[in-house]
């Protein structure tokens, strides 16, 4: 089970405001240590958090960030009008575009999915696979 990801950042007030945009709404809660933003699940008192938490951090060797070529953070949202909503609140919280929300040749029907850049270049997709909702097929 995957327990953290991490991703760099050198401008803490860009990702925050990014970040911030749409992971409360996937139950997310925000803290801060030392400056670095850490997205946590919520968790019942005495137990650890059920999905994995997300740390936005400067590099640690202290050299310039950069974006993995290749490397991307999927973050499940409930429906595809959440991920259009959240697809929008990051973009207007200063990400850009990767891949506007809509269903994808290469994925499963009902597989819907918008792709993101933060900030600093990270990749980020918002996705919802929910059989309940119209597919690309219906």
């Amino acid at each position: 089970m995957i327990a953290y990801v991490t991703v760099g950042a050198d401008d803490m007030v860009s990702a925050e405001r990014f970040y911030s945009a749409f992971l409360p709404a996937l139950g997310y809660g925000l803290e801060t240590y030392h400056g670095d933003l850490s997205y946590v699940p919520p968790a019942q008192p005495g137990q650890k958090p059920t999905s994995p938490g997300f740390y936005v951090k400067p590099p640690f060797d202290g050299g310039l960030i950069s974006s993995g070529n290749g490397s991307m953070v999927a973050f499940e949202a409930s429906s595809q009008i959440q991920v259009r909503e959240l697809h929008a609140a990051a973009l207007a919280a200063g990400g850009s575009d990767e891949g506007q929300p809509g269903f994808r040749a290469s994925y499963g029907s009902h597989f819907y999915v918008g792709y993101l850049r933060d900030p600093h270049r990270n990749k980020v997709a918002l996705f919802c696979d929910n059989p309940d909702e119209a597919g690309r097929d219906d």
